[in-house]
């Protein structure tokens, strides 16, 4: 058995709206190797992680930006940055790998949301050159072109990574130079802020039915941790989900991938 995480952090809503962590130590993991902080994520209240929920039992729109099955058991978010160092090592070392085993397998859908460091500049401009492809029906290959310059962005370069995923140049030049999208980009982030992040990358692993409640809190995983974090967490979450119903999305980089209202933040 592998050691439990090092800290557990209950979250709880206040009246006002913010949140009140509070760090405890567990014991009985005294030998740890390297740092790692696992949150728990606690409270029946689940922010609006989507941006179209309908009144009818959850069903929402989707906006492109997610990958797995419709009524995968598990749902996990991430926020991140395009410049991020970090994010880019994720999405090169653990990323395939949890893609393999639990998103393509129908275990696990996998939401992506914008967390750009700085208020302007290449990190904002990549988000938007990810919607804009979104846009065209495109978000996932610009989003892989994006993370395999491993950070190194350059803001002439956005409108050449759309010709060569074939999109439509005048269409995304014209979305791209009005930034588009800027405001539901920083919702994304003001979103993670709520929940108390500051840094990038963020997951929080969550029930698809239901989302997080007291009884079955989220896990929230800070930072670009290896593979075998995700997968423990992952794994003990799934031991007691129901199992999932329905039909299988297209595969990986499939857009037509339909949400729920109950999603996973960092």
């Amino acid at each position: 058995m592998r050691c439990s995480p090092v800290a557990l952090w209950w979250v709880s809503f206040l009246s006002s709206g913010r949140i009140a962590g509070v760090y405890e130590s567990q014991a009985r993991c005294t030998h740890m190797i390297r740092a790692r902080w696992v949150h728990t994520v606690v409270g029946a209240l689940l922010l609006a992680l989507v941006q179209l929920v309908e009144a009818d039992g959850g069903a929402v729109t989707d906006d492109g930006r997610i990958r797995g099955r419709i009524d995968a058991p598990l749902t996990l978010l991430e926020y991140s940055d395009f410049t991020c160092g970090y994010c880019a090592k994720f999405f090169r070392e653990t990323w395939p790998r949890l893609l393999a085993k639990y998103v393509e397998t129908g275990k696990v859908r996998f939401v992506y949301r914008d967390y750009p460091r700085s208020d302007q500049g290449v990190g904002v401009e990549a988000a938007v050159a990810a919607r804009c492809a979104g846009a065209q029906g495109q978000y996932w290959p610009m989003h892989d072109r994006l993370f395999s310059e491993r950070g190194r962005l350059d803001s002439g370069a956005f409108k050449g990574y759309a010709k060569v995923i074939g999109l439509d140049q005048t269409a995304f030049a014209k979305c791209f130079d009005g930034r588009a999208y800027l405001e539901s980009i920083f919702q994304d982030r003001q979103e993670a802020n709520r929940w108390g992040f500051h840094g990038t990358p963020g997951f929080i692993l969550m029930r698809t039915a239901g989302g997080p409640t007291e009884k079955e809190p989220a896990v929230a995983i800070p930072g670009a941790l290896p593979f075998e974090d995700f997968a423990e967490e992952i794994d003990r979450m799934l031991a007691t989900a129901p199992r999932s119903q329905g039909e299988p999305t297209e595969p990986h980089g499939s857009t037509a991938v339909a949400q729920n209202s109950q999603f996973i933040i960092y």
